[in-house]
């Protein structure tokens, strides 16, 4: 069994920064990619960042240059440094990855529960 958990969320200004954690644990045997995503009530769920087992990022245009993605490998933990925070980055943030499980040789996805972020004027 594998699992995804986040926490860090909870009600900031705007202006202000939370850091998001996103722990995996279970039968693993390697995580490739690790990707955050946001959902807003009542809207779609929207990608948010992506970072690769190699380590390279990439981010959607809203949160570029505010939100820095990372990864710390030995920990099996991907974390998202949010700063510079808006209203509109209200939303439940999901942590999404992809593992491989121990004694199988292909990536399964996977979510997380969610953390809500509130960003108030």
């Amino acid at each position: 069994q594998v699992q995804l958990v986040e926490s860090g969320g909870g009600l900031v200004q705007a202006g202000g920064s939370l850091r998001l954690s996103c722990a995996a644990s279970g039968s693993l045997f390697s995580i490739n990619a690790l990707g955050w995503y946001r959902q807003a009530p009542g809207k779609q769920r929207e990608w948010v960042a992506i970072i690769t087992s190699g380590g390279s990022t990439n981010y959607a245009d809203s949160v570029k240059g505010r939100f820095t993605i990372s990864r710390d490998n030995a920990k099996n933990t991907m974390y998202l440094q949010m700063n510079s925070l808006k209203p509109e980055d209200t939303a439940v943030y999901y942590c999404n990855a992809d593992i491989i499980r121990r004694y199988t040789s292909r990536a399964d996805n996977y979510w997380g529960q969610g953390t809500q972020v509130t960003v108030s004027s």
